[in-house]
C-alpha cells in the first residue's frame, strides 16, 4: 500500500473472538492501522492480554468479556462500544470454536448445536445489533469469519462445516439487504491457521489425514497459513478497498483482492466467488 493507504484513523471496530488467536491479530492490525477497537470473548484474561499488547502499541482499545450467543450481552457491549468509543463502523464477527472430530453418530448433538450457537447464531446476533446504527449513518462494514469448510466439507467437522456453509449464505444475503444503506458486508477464510482449535481439530482426524501440505480439504493452499494474512485482509476491507466485492467470500491467502476488485464486474456478472449449484451444461 501507498503511504496513508489502508489507515482507519477515526474508525470504530468491534471485533469478537478476541482473547487469542486470529482474532487477537485482527484486533492489533486494526488498532495499529488507527482504529478504536473493542474486543470482545469469553475470556477475561485472555482479553486483558490483547488489550495490554494494543496498550502497548500505542493503540486505543476497551475489553468485554462476554458470550456472542447471548442476546442481551450483544447489545449491551454495543451501547457500551458506543457510549465509550463511538459509533461502530466496523464488525468483525470471528468468534467460534471448532468440531470434535468425531463422525456424526458418534457425537454429542449438545455440543454440535452449540457449536452452530456459536458460529452462527453469534454472527447473526452481533450483526442485528450494530445494523440499526450503520443503517441510520448510511455507511458501515461487516466482515464474518468464514471457512474453505463451508464449501468442502471435511471428514469429522460435520458441524463446523455447516456452520461456515452458513455463514457464507448468511452473508451474501445481508450484503444484498443492506447493499441501498451503504454497507457492505464480506465473508473472508483466513486459511488453515494453526491455533489451539485447529491443532484440536487436526489431532482428532485419523492419523492419514494429519498430514499439511498434500492439499488438505479447508485450505487450497494446502499448509498453515500465517494469521496476519487475515489482519491484512480485514484492515484492507476496513479500509474500504473491496467495496465492489460486498457479499463475496475472498480467501485470505488463495485469493489477490487487487485482482479481484480489478474485474469487480466480471465476478459480479458471473456471479462469482459465492456459494451456487453447478449443473451440467
Amino acid at each position: 500500500m501507498k503511504s496513508g493507504e489502508g489507515r482507519l484513523d477515526g474508525q470504530v471496530a468491534l471485533v469478537t473472538g478476541a482473547g487469542r488467536g486470529i482474532g487477537r491479530v485482527i484486533a492489533q492490525a486494526l488498532a495499529e492501522a488507527g482504529a478504536a477497537v473493542a474486543l470482545v470473548a469469553r475470556s477475561s484474561g485472555q482479553l486483558e492480554e490483547t488489550l495490554s499488547l494494543i496498550e502497548a502499541q500505542g493503540g486505543r482499545a476497551i475489553a468485554f468479556p462476554a458470550d456472542v450467543t447471548d442476546e442481551e450481552a450483544v447489545r449491551r457491549l454495543v451501547r457500551q462500544t458506543t457510549d465509550a468509543l463511538g459509533p461502530i463502523d466496523l464488525l468483525v464477527a470471528n468468534a467460534g470454536i471448532g468440531s470434535s472430530g468425531k463422525p456424526f453418530w458418534e457425537d454429542d448433538l449438545a455440543d454440535w448445536w452449540r457449536l452452530i450457537e456459536v458460529n452462527v447464531k453469534g454472527v447473526m446476533l452481533c450483526a442485528q445489533a450494530v445494523l440499526p446504527g450503520m443503517i441510520a449513518r448510511r455507511r458501515g462494514r461487516i466482515i464474518n469469519t468464514g471457512s474453505y469448510a463451508g464449501v468442502k466439507a471435511n471428514p469429522g467437522g460435520l458441524a463446523y462445516s455447516v456452520s461456515k456453509t452458513a455463514v457464507l449464505r448468511f452473508s451474501e444475503a445481508l450484503a444484498n439487504e443492506v447493499r441501498p444503506y451503504g454497507i457492505q458486508v464480506f465473508a473472508i477464510s483466513p486459511g488453515l491457521v494453526h491455533t489451539a482449535m485447529t491443532e484440536r481439530q487436526w489431532r482428532s482426524l485419523p492419523p492419514a489425514q494429519q498430514v499439511v501440505g498434500t492439499g488438505a480439504t479447508t485450505n487450497p493452499t494446502g499448509d498453515w497459513s500465517p494469521p496476519e494474512l487475515a489482519a491484512q485482509l480485514v484492515v484492507r476491507l476496513a479500509a474500504g478497498e473491496g467495496d465492489a466485492l460486498s457479499g463475496r467470500f475472498i480467501h485470505a491467502r488463495a485469493d489477490d483482492l487487487a485482482e479481484m476488485c480489478r474485474r469487480a464486474a466480471e465476478i459480479e456478472r458471473e456471479d462469482l466467488y459465492t456459494l451456487r449449484l453447478r449443473k451440467l451444461t
